[in-house]
């Protein structure tokens, strides 16, 4: 089947440009600048009159919860949100339960995704201090390592000099570290309990997961990866003093990569006074200087790539202060109008969205034929209307939790329709539940 999305502004490789793009099953087939009519006669034909045509998001942090906390989410309900949202494919965390760190968990959710998700997936393998030897089994549908250098989720805390150094020793793709210090964390930690009790306000939580807690782990990781000379992506960054260990150098030319979320890009320590805990995650959302550094980084090249770090949780989860209340928040269907959203504020271009959301992580994971909109290229795309303000409310979040924190924020930017793989997976507020994604390939 041929389909005409025609008369829009295509967003990609840096400019955006007035055109039209014919998909041919699941490929682009043409690519028409204004003035130019495809070649063949299309089945189907979408205006897209005053919208705008960007590659699909490819998220390469989040966390479906399947298996064993379905009860926050699983994989069907979290890829429907994402498609929601303009994501097409996502990368998801091994921090489940099972944890995947053997080769039959790590099948077992390939076989959960080719069932139930509507966008396409990969997953990465969670390192162990004692699992390093499976890395030589890993396949090229497999996005990562992901190494927790702080506190984890079962038995994937890997932080003595011995096991790290196994780590990057054998690993064979992208090493995905979350950094943070422990024995930092412990001791910010018990000093606000002596101070302020048990449970410490959360306006304390960046506090205690600190500035300091951050760099230290990050050093570390540095080190590491130079030592090894190994591909380091690093997770979430959340302070000025981080960036300090990056480059601007082209993505092609980095070993040393990193990621900031939309929750650390929107949100700075004031909002702890009327969002509490619902922004509370690991790292901590911090002061509005390092909020305005990491937008400053998107900018300027020292971070690569705009991830979610989707971790949806239940409103019973995020009860309490700084140290009992879950750290998380689900955030993939809101994270594309959240970003364009700062279009319309003047602090990225849209194709700066575009190269950070779409174009960056295709080209550091090396995702075969994604991330572009190219001839010949998947069909994985999203079609975007400005100056079309809605209101995030209960009523039409996707995520299984039901709840946001940017519940009550007007967005000016819709996602209209979605398509995955030539398919269109979402359209004006209805998600086609027919529609299942593919296992990403990587070209390493």
């Amino acid at each position: 089947m041929r389909t005409l999305i025609s008369n829009v502004t295509i967003v990609n490789e840096g400019t955006s440009v007035k055109g039209s793009v014919v998909l041919n099953d699941n490929k682009i087939a043409e690519i028409c600048t204004e003035g130019n009519s495809p070649r063949r006669k299309c089945d189907e034909t979408i205006d897209g009159t005053g919208m705008y045509l960007m590659p699909g998001v490819i998220d390469d942090h989040v966390h479906f919860r399947e298996p064993g906390l379905t009860n926050k989410a699983t994989i069907a309900s979290e890829s429907r949100a994402a498609a929601a949202g303009g994501v097409t494919s996502y990368m998801d965390m091994p921090n489940t339960k099972p944890t995947t760190v053997t080769i039959a968990a790590l099948n077992d959710k390939f076989r959960r995704a080719a069932k139930d998700s509507r966008i396409n997936y990969s997953f990465y393998f969670g390192a162990t201090n004692n699992n390093s030897d499976l890395f030589e089994k890993l396949t090229s549908r497999v996005c990562g390592i992901k190494l927790f250098m702080g506190s984890s989720t079962g038995n994937m805390l890997v932080d003595d000099a011995e096991g790290l150094d196994k780590v990057f020793s054998k690993a064979n793709m992208p090493i995905a570290v979350h950094c943070e210090d422990s024995d930092i964390i412990n001791r910010n930690a018990a000093l606000y309990k002596e101070q302020y009790g048990d449970d410490p306000d959360v306006k304390f939580h960046p506090l205690i997961r600190s500035e300091e807690a951050c760099y230290s782990s990050l050093v570390r990781a540095v080190e590491l990866a130079k030592k090894h000379d190994k591909q380091l992506h690093v997770m979430h960054i959340s302070t000025a003093r981080e960036l300090d260990l990056l480059t601007t150098e082209s993505l092609s030319n980095k070993k040393i990569t990193a990621e900031a979320t939309p929750a650390h890009l929107t949100f700075c320590d004031s909002d702890y006074a009327t969002l509490g805990t619902r922004i509370k995650c690991n790292p901590a959302i911090k002061s509005d200087s390092d909020r305005a550094a990491l937008r400053e980084g998107i900018n300027s090249g020292k971070i690569d790539i705009i991830g979610t770090d989707h971790a949806p949780h239940l409103l019973e989860d995020k009860q309490g202060g700084a140290l009992k209340a879950t750290s998380g928040m689900p955030s993939i269907q809101f994270s594309l109008p959240s970003m364009l959203q700062l279009v319309d504020d003047g602090v990225f271009t849209i194709e700066k969205v575009v190269e950070k959301m779409c174009h960056a992580p295709a080209e550091l994971f090396k995702i075969n034929k994604r991330g572009y909109i190219r001839k010949g290229y998947y069909a994985d795309l999203v079609l975007v209307a400005p100056d079309s303000p809605w209101t995030v409310s209960k009523e039409n979040i996707l995520s299984q939790c039901q709840w946001s924190p940017f519940e009550g924020r007007i967005f000016n930017w819709k996602v209209c329709r979605t398509w995955v793989n030539g398919q269109c997976v979402y359209n004006n507020g209805t998600v086609n539940d027919e529609v299942r994604g593919k296992a990403l390939k990587f070209t390493r």
